[in-house]
């Protein structure tokens, strides 16, 4: 796939959620999606994948284009340990593997859950989605 391709597809994804393709979307989204597969990044490591590619672009700014492609509804949050957060363009309903060892996150095959019942919740409230991580340790 060419990189004017990527870009494209990259245009696209930033379009389809109505935001502004601001040179530092355009080259975190390309990053995203260009090639057509989902990821499951860090900002950490997002930040490093756009240094190594040359874009000039800040730590601080690779947080703030993810919590607004989270917002605009491009990607969701995942969080591992209560600290660890982790962005996965799959945006849909699907648990994830932890990778203990090298602290990474995968997709589980949602097929393959089943949850039978869950908790009753408090009265006026509801339910807004379950999150599945299961940690692997490797033996």
């Amino acid at each position: 796939m060419t990189m004017m391709a990527q870009t494209e597809r990259g245009a696209t994804w930033l379009a389809g959620a109505g935001l502004r393709p601001t040179r530092q979307r355009m080259s975190l989204a390309t990053l995203l999606v260009g090639d057509g597969q989902d990821r499951h990044v860090t900002a950490e490591s997002l930040f490093e994948a756009a240094s190594s590619a040359g874009e000039k672009v800040s730590l601080a700014t690779v947080y703030n284009t993810l919590r607004a492609f989270c917002e605009a509804g491009l990607m969701r949050e995942i969080t591992v340990d209560g600290s660890k957060s982790y962005f996965d363009t799959n945006m849909t309903d699907h648990p994830h593997f932890y990778w203990e060892d090298t602290a990474s996150l995968s997709d589980a095959p949602a097929e393959e859950l089943q949850i039978s019942r869950l908790p009753d919740v408090p009265e006026g409230a509801e339910i807004a989605s379950v999150d599945v991580v299961i940690r692997l340790r490797r033996t």
